[in-house]
């Protein structure tokens, strides 16, 4: 089977054009929607982090 660079650029049109693109409204709603799920996420592990600090430092204190 040869490859043929123009049968497959063809090919590659023909599937892009079936695409559903998002608006720009959508991508816009999108991409703030991940940013705030990022910084929720972040701050959800930066305190989970802190207590296990805490706690791990007294143990570790208490111990002596």
């Amino acid at each position: 089977m040869a490859f043929n660079p123009f049968e497959f650029m063809q090919e590659t049109r023909s599937e892009v054009a079936k695409v559903t693109w998002p608006t720009r409204n959508e991508t816009v709603l999108t991409t703030v929607f991940v940013i705030i799920m990022v910084l929720v996420a972040g701050l959800f592990l930066f305190l989970v982090d802190q207590i296990f600090g805490i706690v791990i430092n007294w143990i570790l204190n208490w111990s002596k």
